[in-house]
């Protein structure tokens, strides 16, 4: 969801005091396979085996990988997922296999609004990370790279919504550089080590797409050729309605939900609202028509929110406004060879992980037009005992989340 909570999550950063700090507005958030490519590699056959998670596509090319298994309470069970390989066509297979996961090392992926001018320039030291650019661009037919780290800023800044960002830069360039940083962290000392760790991986809107290709369920090709569709059709599904989103800081959930509520009664149908990214405890976007997001912003002080800020976005993102695009994603996904994840990628529409290809494909097409579930995944990940995570990608304010949920939790950002 672009930019849902940049300028929110900055300015509550100055006006909270008790609270850990959140990183500024240019590190925002907004979820490849672990051994995405060597130089000369393509990255489309990859596959991936519980004893050798990670390790790179030359090692990996043309074998026949099975998907890892979490501890004794999975290996006891004679589930057909026993006999599924990563890589193989995709078959019907035990949707809740990775229900009792237990994370121990999490992987979590930035949405939009995480760019900024100058991502990926490190990564150039990396081959095998530059190559993704490269890859990129001839899928693209532009200069990612090049938008990436030399701007100009005005088709990577969150607050410009021109079609052009949505359609061919925004998601394909944290996408792509949120990938990259997973070589970049393979490449130094001890980095394939932590790689090797992560059992589970999630990702805030569209990282997770980004989540689903580094566990192995499609290639970085099709991927990011999901990634630029999605990108088109939920910029298409704005255009055809006036809508608009904006965030309510200081509230808890029911606090924003009754303020919804309250709106809601003063609106006709067309510009109803509701909460679209369940981010944490006193940061809340809400998504809906154009009137009924004046009225939120109108009665916000009564309910006693600190602030409201109007978010920069084209259209209500994660309601039903953005339901014109889901027949195009569906198509798209339809025709997309979608396999078993290695390891559980929680979903943004329920927090669960699911294992089941049609399944996936049916969540990601939901996905557009359901609520964010982010809150609820860090929670869960956390309460189910999670000892480190690592926000790979731009921006830094999945960190401050999760810092926010727990002061004690442990996170490191590895960025490109």
């Amino acid at each position: 969801m672009l930019s849902s909570t940049i300028s929110s999550l900055a300015r509550f950063n100055r006006h909270s005091s008790s609270h850990s700090r959140f990183p500024s507005s240019n590190s925002i958030s907004a979820t490849m396979a672990s051994s995405l490519v060597s130089p000369s590699i393509s990255v489309q056959n990859l596959a991936f085996n519980s004893s050798e998670p990670f390790r790179s596509s030359s090692c990996l090319a043309g074998s026949n990988h099975g998907i890892r298994r979490f501890g004794p309470r999975n290996s006891n069970k004679s589930r057909v997922f026993a006999s599924v390989s990563v890589g193989s066509p995709a078959v019907a297979v035990d949707d809740a296999f990775f229900k009792d996961y237990k994370p121990n090392y999490a992987f979590l992926f930035p949405g939009q609004g995480a760019q900024a001018v100058g991502m990926g320039q490190e990564a150039q030291n990396v081959p095998a990370a530059a190559t993704l650019y490269k890859k990129a661009n001839e899928i693209l037919g532009f200069d990612l790279l090049d938008v990436c780290i030399n701007g100009p800023k005005e088709k990577l800044d969150s607050t410009v919504l021109s079609q052009y960002l949505i359609l061919h830069v925004l998601q394909p360039a944290i996408y792509v550089t949120s990938l990259a940083a997973v070589e970049l962290l393979r490449a130094r000392d001890g980095g394939q080590q932590i790689i090797d760790s992560v059992d589970v991986t999630c990702g805030l809107s569209l990282g997770e797409y980004t989540a689903l290709a580094f566990a192995g369920a499609f290639s970085f090709e099709d991927g990011l050729k999901l990634v630029k569709l999605r990108g088109e059709a939920m910029q298409e599904a704005a255009n055809a309605a006036k809508s608009a989103m904006v965030s309510v800081i200081g509230l808890d959930s029911d606090k924003v939900q009754l303020l919804c509520d309250a709106a809601n009664e003063e609106v006709d149908e067309a510009d109803k609202v509701q909460i679209a990214n369940f981010l944490c405890t006193g940061n809340y976007a809400v998504s809906g028509g154009v009137k009924g997001v004046e009225a939120v912003e109108a009665k916000a002080k009564s309910f006693k929110a600190r602030m409201t800020v109007r978010l920069a976005v084209a259209g209500a993102f994660h309601t039903s406004f953005m339901e014109p695009a889901v027949s195009r994603l569906e198509a798209a996904l339809a025709a997309t060879e979608i396999r078993a994840p290695r390891i559980p990628v929680i979903s943004n529409v329920d927090a669960q992980p699911h294992a089941d290809p049609d399944t996936i494909k049916k969540i990601l097409a939901r996905q557009v037009t359901s609520p964010v579930q982010w809150e609820t995944t860090v929670k869960t990940l956390l309460t189910r005992g999670l000892k480190k995570s690592y926000e790979l990608g731009p921006g830094k304010v999945i960190a401050g989340i999760v810092k926010r949920m727990d002061k004690k939790a442990e996170i490191e950002n590895i960025g490109a």
